[in-house]
């Protein structure tokens, strides 16, 4: 395996602006790609945003422009060429995920490790369409990356153990603490978390007590950050139910059924923040 210098993330939305803001802070070059020029202003946007929020109390000007200095935007997929990794974060879609794998896997080495940041997916059934299997795996971080110190590692049945400790390697050198899993439907964080933000859905469909107090109750009661139905609303509402169907189907265990509220919200557009409509209005 190679010693990294260059990440290439492909995808420049929440996950993979905060994936490429990371890797560079860290000190890697990186190549951002995406299929749209829209879509890569966006992900520039979060990044300079990145920059403020997230920047140590004593960074200067000049640390944060080199931070976006390392950082190559590009509509060109053919700037993955050049990378020792690859990180894949594009929306929770398996056939496009299916799609740009398989071409990910014609452009660069056999020795360069292609990690699919999915929350949901099977790393095993994705790596069937890589070209070197062995050298693929999971690499799920957190939302918001930049805050988040967690990442999940999710090996495939295929994945090397070269690969899995260059990845290991990878995530402690950019400040990050990784937790093993199998690939499991759910993995460990979104098994535990989904279901219970589903089951908060319940309790407000079932008329049992308002958002607000939900919410309140987790908070106070659990020392827990946020509510699960304002977080619901800051992952995305169809990530969510995206998520639970996974559970769902992998298990076949009923305690996994979406809640039919949130299918409604879905279906009307209610997605979060990013819709500036969900449990809350934005």
């Amino acid at each position: 395996m190679k010693v990294i210098q260059k990440v290439g993330v492909l995808g420049a939305g929440q996950m993979g602006a905060g994936i490429a803001y990371v890797c560079a802070a860290a000190g890697y070059r990186v190549a951002l790609v995406d299929k749209d020029q829209e879509s890569l202003t966006k992900g520039h946007e979060k990044i300079q945003g990145f920059s403020v929020q997230y920047a140590p109390a004593n960074a200067c000007d000049q640390s944060q422009k080199d931070i976006l200095g390392r950082i190559e935007f590009s509509l060109d997929v053919n700037a993955l060429i050049s990378s020792q990794m690859v990180i894949e974060a594009i929306p929770e879609n398996e056939d496009l995920k299916i799609e740009i794998l398989k071409h990910i896997g014609t452009l660069i080495g056999a020795d360069v490790p292609i990690c699919t940041n999915t929350s949901a997916l099977s790393v095993t059934r994705l790596s069937k369409h890589v070209s070197y299997p062995e050298r693929f795996m999971g690499l799920h971080f957190m939302n918001p990356v930049p805050l988040m110190p967690l990442v999940e590692l999710v090996q495939s049945f295929s994945t090397c153990e070269d690969a899995a400790h260059l990845v290991s390697a990878f995530v402690a050198s950019l400040g990050k603490t990784a937790v093993e899993c199998a690939d499991t439907p759910g993995f460990i964080v979104n098994r535990l978390l989904i279901p219970m933000i589903n089951e908060a859905i319940y309790i407000f469909a079932e008329g049992a007590a308002p958002v607000e107090d939900i919410d309140e109750a987790m908070r106070l009661g659990t020392n827990h950050p946020m509510g699960p139905l304002e977080l619901a609303d800051l992952i995305g509402l169809d990530t969510c139910l995206a998520i639970m169907r996974r559970l769902y189907e992998g298990f076949s265990d009923s305690k996994y059924r979406p809640c039919p509220l949130l299918v409604q919200y879905v279906d009307a557009g209610r997605l979060g923040r990013k819709s500036k409509k969900g449990f809350y209005d934005y």
